[in-house]
């Protein structure tokens, strides 16, 4: 356990280094404003992270119905006009004066924690029909439907992939889950054809040269990034892509700024990091002391790991434009926050992981999770 927590955080640690490289080079032109602001919320993020590995996670049961209905009253919030700050067609941020912040980044952590407690503590019922589907169901929607209001598709994708994981490793039934999923998954794929934004940035997808000029612009600037870099790179600040090429190159299109400067070395290092993160992740989730340990290991491994999986994705043109921020490395201080207390939370879990457990109470729950879930 302490070679993967060890291992896990030299990840992040190597992910966060090449981030604030990357962010310099991307503001030198404006004194490295994106370096300052994300290094001040990097400390930040080192400071939650650290205090959220020292403490038991266990004690997130306390809060969990608090965390909950607050959450989802910000996703609710943000969608009022004059309280939520309207931007490229989105009402997703609130204005805090310093920073903006972004309800939908701490819903993901929070969905998190609320599906974890609730498959550890309806673990004998969770393969009926109500407490298998029903229940979990309206608390997953009731999170989903404001994300996908302001309209966030991508994060709403993200969540429900995230969250549907998690209900199969609780343990929830084939039959009861396989539905449901289709038709979330039609649903979903209705509302997208019937966008003219979204069919826009699928159909540049699917016909990348025919649209560099219009929809597809931006990947195909992305595309030509990281064909520039070549295997090597052209140096630390020497790109040109982001010099206005390529729009969003410090957020969502960080990766192709990578492979621009720093190569094909550096952006393989940085999927071998991902992929590394999650190894480790699984490895923590799957030694957990109990089942609340397992599921919520999982849902920040598996969060952390589509994320990037689905930015690299549509950075190297093998997924539709989704919008979402490479993990550790995109700018934003919202995201970086909250996936740095995620990070901490599976620390703590690692901590206390294989840990004998004090009362009759605690070794019921561990038999019956080893039995559920072996």
């Amino acid at each position: 356990m302490k070679t993967a927590t060890s291992t896990l955080i030299l990840c992040v640690g190597g992910l966060l280094a090449i981030g604030m490289v990357m962010l310099y080079s991307s503001s030198m032109d404006e004194g490295g404003r994106f370096l300052m602001i994300q290094s001040a919320s990097a400390t930040l993020g080192v400071l939650i992270c650290i205090a959220a590995a020292f403490i038991d996670y266990r004690w997130l049961k306390k809060f969990v119905w608090l965390i909950y209905p607050l959450t989802l009253i910000a996703l609710i919030a943000v969608l009022i006009p004059g309280i939520g700050i309207l931007k490229n067609g989105s009402r997703r941020w609130f204005d805090l004066g310093i920073v903006n912040f972004q309800p939908s980044e701490a819903a993901k952590v929070a969905l998190i924690v609320v599906l974890a407690y609730y498959g550890d503590k309806y673990q004998r019922h969770i393969r009926t029909f109500w407490r298998g589907l029903v229940i979990p169901g309206t608390l997953i929607g009731a999170m989903l439907l404001p994300i996908f209001l302001e309209p966030d598709r991508g994060t709403t994708i993200l969540l429900a992939a995230v969250s549907g994981l998690m209900l199969l490793i609780a343990g929830v039934r084939w039959i009861y889950f396989i539905p449901p999923a289709i038709g979330g998954a039609s649903l979903m794929a209705y509302f997208l054809m019937t966008d003219p934004i979204r069919m826009r940035r699928i159909l540049s997808w699917l016909n990348p040269e025919e649209t560099k000029n219009g929809a597809g612009y931006q990947a195909w600037q992305a595309m030509i990034a990281l064909g520039s870099g070549g295997v090597s790179g052209l140096g630390i600040g020497n790109g040109r892509q982001k010099l206005g090429f390529v729009p969003e190159h410090h957020t969502d299109f960080i990766f192709s700024i990578i492979g621009e400067e720093m190569g094909m070395i550096a952006t393989i290092g940085v999927i071998v990091g991902f992929v590394i993160f999650v190894l480790c992740g699984v490895y923590i989730a799957w030694h957990s002391r109990d089942a609340f340990g397992l599921l919520l290991g999982s849902g920040v491994t598996f969060l952390v790991g589509m994320q990037a999986f689905i930015n690299i994705g549509v950075v190297t043109s093998a997924l539709p434009n989704k919008g979402l921020p490479l993990p550790f490395i995109s700018y934003g201080g919202s995201s970086l926050l909250l996936m740095m207390f995620a990070v901490g939370i599976l620390i703590s879990v690692a901590r206390h992981g294989g840990a004998p457990a004090h009362d009759d109470e605690e070794v019921e729950e561990s038999d019956l999770r080893h039995a559920q879930f072996a």
